[in-house]
């Protein structure tokens, strides 16, 4: 009884010192890292969170872009950091798909923890203008009648345009040739000028480029249709199911990281997207906000870390 009594007394001096800590946390400016340039998917998410965090957590919040690696660098320098004051705006690219195509310097299951789910973009099928085709059927049939002729822009090998592409390839029996490049930027360059034929981006990346008809959107990778683009099918249905992909994004922490400092980021995040200009600032790139509570966050990165490897074994995916 009196080891009993002992360990419960420890375990309430842990949690009174993990709340004490949380209290007087944060003690300087933060860090929340991204992993692709300025003007990004990411980064949007990052700065419309950042923005508001700041004054909630009564310090500075800045917004570090450490690109390259499908978005793994910043959740590298996140893992290993002993600052006790930086995070990552973690993106699906790096902790559901990067860590099953890349020998990574860190174990994104075991050193990094998710804190905050942020929200979710879906990715668009959209088209040259120079393409014969209105629909997804359309782009079926012509792919079929000349086989590796269309090519296929995404932002670079492993991003979720190359998924979503090499996923549509295999439900639709086509066979499309695959163009990286660094980044959606000098990738929907080429697809407007006609020198690549389609592109499976991100909704924040190519909303621009569709309302002024410089490419054609023929399909959301989502399960619903976007509020932003309101009369574009779903692959569903336009016929091609079990093609999902979005672009999701949430806030990770080191996994050592006091669970007292993780609640306080956690609620602190989530009364910034609950904020109506929050809501108005992600609602203008597409996102979608679903509030989630750390758990079940945890539970979907496991359930989507599952998803993309299976995935990826299936169509072989290797990089370029």
């Amino acid at each position: 009884m009196k080891k009993l009594i002992a360990a419960a007394a420890a375990g309430l001096l842990v949690l009174a010192a993990g709340a004490v800590q949380a209290q007087g946390w944060p003690t300087r400016p933060i860090r929340i890292m991204v992993g692709s340039a300025p003007g990004g998917g990411t980064d949007a998410m990052a700065r419309a969170v950042a923005d508001r965090l700041g004054p909630l957590l009564k310090q500075p919040v800045v917004v570090e872009n450490r690109p390259g690696v499908s978005n793994t660098l910043a959740a590298d320098a996140t893992a290993k950091s002993t600052d006790g004051h930086t995070m990552v705006m973690g993106v699906v690219t790096a902790h559901a798909i990067a860590p099953h195509l890349l020998k990574l310097g860190y174990d994104g299951n075991r050193d990094l923890v998710p804190v905050a789910f942020v929200g979710a973009v879906p990715n668009v099928l959209v088209v040259s203008n120079s393409v014969p085709a209105d629909s997804v059927q359309a782009l079926v049939k012509l792919a079929k009648k000349d086989p590796g002729k269309l090519n296929y822009a995404t932002s670079g090998s492993g991003s979720t345009q190359h998924i979503a592409a090499e996923m549509f390839k295999d439900a639709t029996g086509t066979d499309m040739t695959h163009v990286p490049y660094k980044g959606s930027g000098p990738a929907l360059v080429d697809l407007v000028g006609g020198q690549v034929q389609l592109s499976f981006d991100t909704l924040p990346s190519v909303i621009g480029q569709i309302k002024n008809g410089k490419v054609r959107a023929l399909a959301v990778t989502t399960a619903k249709r976007n509020a932003q683009l309101p009369d574009v099918p779903t692959l569903a249905e336009a016929g091609v199911p079990h093609v999902e992909m979005s672009a999701w994004y949430g806030i990770y922490m080191p996994a050592a990281t006091p669970k007292a400092v993780q609640d306080r980021v956690h609620d602190a995040v989530n009364q910034v997207l609950a904020m109506p200009e929050t809501r108005t600032r992600l609602d203008a790139v597409g996102a979608e906000i679903t509030p989630m509570t750390q758990a079940q966050f945890a539970q979907f990165h496991a359930a989507e870390y599952k998803r993309f490897g299976e995935v990826i074994k299936k169509n072989r995916i290797r990089l370029d």
